[in-house]
């Protein structure tokens, strides 16, 4: 928030193909499946995108729970703080950088140990015959190996969701050291959501760099160039989606 001495500027962007959104810019909302809850929603329909992403923060004792419909899927993340996860009566707890993957089958309830952090990312999942639905998916980063990316040991990803036919999302952590980057500009048909971590660089967005940090949000539509360079005195890290292992629908 800016006081009344200072100039309303943002860096923030909205296009047909992409948008970068600085927290700042978003007002809060409520969900009534979180009651308590203070909900930033980072992406939507409305938007242009194919699922929906919320940032939720929670303060000691508050929480949500979902109750199964058979179509949404639901990936859960930690960013701050720890919290207490059932899925379907089995209890989980999550820590910083913890993670759930809940099927459409699967109920959930979550309530929180400390104030907290955590991203909510919902959409349908897309069934293929002869291949079954997946079982609950609960983790955590630090428990995955960083792969180093394209040949740059500068650069590490991190796959939080196997990469296997069942699964029609992935949920990956891109970790930077200061001065590494993608290798290319990337020209895909998957969007992405990237919610930026930690740390600050430079991110092509369509046509043009622009300055990114640390709680940004960016929507990159299908086919969107994109790249990254990190550049700031400490490494970057994001979380980001992107939808893998359908085929296209004509």
């Amino acid at each position: 928030m800016r006081s009344q001495d200072q100039l309303l500027t943002s860096r923030a962007r909205v296009s047909e193909r992409y948008a970068l959104m600085p927290l700042e810019g978003i007002p809060d909302s409520r969900l009534p499946e979180w009651p308590g809850a203070v909900v930033r929603v980072l992406a939507a329909p409305a938007l242009g995108a194919d699922f929906v992403e919320y940032r939720i923060e929670l303060e000691a004792g508050q929480g949500g729970s979902h109750e199964a419909d058979g179509e949404i899927e639901h990936f859960l993340y930690q960013g701050e703080g720890t919290s207490e996860l059932a899925v379907d009566g089995t209890a989980h707890s999550l820590a910083e950088g913890g993670y759930a993957l809940v099927p459409p089958e699967s109920s959930y309830e979550l309530n929180a140990n400390t104030d907290g952090v955590l991203l909510l990312l919902k959409k349908r999942y897309e069934p293929v015959s002869g291949i079954p639905s997946f079982e609950p998916l609960v983790g955590n980063q630090a428990n995955i190996e960083g792969q180093v990316y394209m040949g740059d040991p500068g650069t590490l990803l991190q796959p939080l969701i196997p990469d296997e036919l069942t699964y029609d999302l992935a949920m990956n952590v891109f970790t930077f050291q200061t001065g590494h980057s993608l290798p290319i500009i990337e020209t895909h048909v998957m969007e992405h959501g990237v919610y930026v971590l930690e740390g600050k660089g430079i991110y092509y967005l369509d046509d043009h760099w622009t300055e990114v940090e640390a709680t940004d949000f960016i929507w990159l539509g299908p086919y969107c160039p994109q790249s990254y360079y990190a550049a700031g005195p400490t490494p970057t890290r994001y979380i980001y989606y992107k939808n893998v292992n359908r085929d296209i629908p004509l």
